[in-house]
């Protein structure tokens, strides 16, 4: 009996030991020791770029490391995109995630370099963002029926500027196009800094634009607000209808904003930043920034619920790419 009890006595040692073994790599969990690299698809200057900023320099204050921000535009975001798919999944390369890249691309494109349900581990949802219909005060409309009337009037002679195919304002074009039964020709551009600047300068015809972006060419007397595509109005254009308000019902195209990780990425290293995101969404000042100023409607979901808007999305466009007929030449 005493052999026995000496026998379980260090059997519960040696269990004992092991538990405190599995324990210690959280006890021990130091992250992160070393700069943050925050990749945007995106230019400088755009609305990726503002929401990129404004998030790393709140986990560069929450986390007491740099956050790197690192732009790396190109193929409506797909180049960016490519290259944290690639990277090491140890927390240190983040991306600035989009709906083009890993929404839309995937059913745009025949073949995309990366899954975006596998190669990526979803961090959180950090906006919900509109667009917003503006077109230079030159031309003489200020109504949607007055602008369609125009464009029917012009069949194939308007154009409209974008950040790229399958950019969300290129789509919000299409869409337009498809419940008025209108025609104009797509302007594909580098980013919406490029795209701006040509409607600006008159070069092309109109543009559906991120409300950051437009809200102050509109309050300059530069462009004029004629609508926008959520469902409900924009905190930055209280006196700018919804689309849908304005007779087009059911129109709606919003897109999004997140932080990513490369796929598997440890849990502990997702779970904290998405606490510490979620926490700077909440922040007087960056509500102000993306959320007041932006037009943007602020999430912070969780990294599970954030997936879901992912696989919701890609059955979401595909429809719309499929309708409206896009393709990449």
């Amino acid at each position: 009996m005493k052999a026995a009890t000496r026998c379980a006595v260090g059997l519960m040692a040696v269990l004992g030991s092991f538990g405190a073994l599995a324990q210690k790599p959280a006890a021990d969990f130091k992250y992160p020791t070393r700069p943050i690299r925050f990749i945007c698809p995106y230019v400088a200057g755009g609305a990726g770029d503002i929401f990129t900023r404004t998030i790393g320099q709140k986990l560069t204050e929450s986390l007491g490391q740099t956050v790197v921000v690192d732009n790396r535009p190109g193929a409506n975001g797909g180049i960016g995109t490519e290259m944290v798919a690639r990277a090491a999944p140890d927390g240190y390369t983040l991306l600035m995630g989009n709906s083009g890249p890993m929404a839309v691309n995937p059913v745009l494109y025949r073949k995309v370099p990366y899954d975006p349900m596998k190669d990526f581990a979803p961090i959180t949802q950090g906006t919900s963002y509109m667009y917003v219909l503006v077109v230079p005060p030159s031309l003489p409309v200020r109504t949607i029926d007055d602008f369609v009337a125009v464009l029917k009037s012009k069949p194939g002679q308007m154009t409209y500027g974008s950040t790229g195919i399958g950019g969300g304002n290129h789509l919000s074009g299409e869409l337009f196009n498809l419940m008025t039964g209108t025609r104009s020709i797509h302007v594909p551009y580098t980013g919406s800094a490029a795209a701006l600047a040509s409607l600006l300068g008159g070069q092309i015809s109109y543009m559906f634009d991120t409300v950051i972006t437009s809200v102050p060419h509109v309050r300059a007397g530069k462009l004029r607000a004629l609508g926008v595509t959520a469902r409900k109005r924009a905190s930055s254009f209280p006196d700018v209808p919804t689309l849908d308000e304005l007779g087009l019902k059911g129109f709606e195209l919003t897109q999004w904003q997140a932080v990513v990780a490369p796929g598997g990425t440890p849990k502990a290293i997702v779970d904290l930043l998405y606490r510490e995101v979620a926490k700077a969404l909440k922040m007087p000042d960056v509500i102000e920034r993306l959320a007041t100023q932006g037009g943007n409607e602020l999430v912070g979901n969780t990294p599970e619920e954030f997936a879901q808007v992912i696989k919701n999305d890609l059955a979401r466009y595909a429809k719309l790419v499929k309708a409206a007929g896009i393709q990449v030449q």
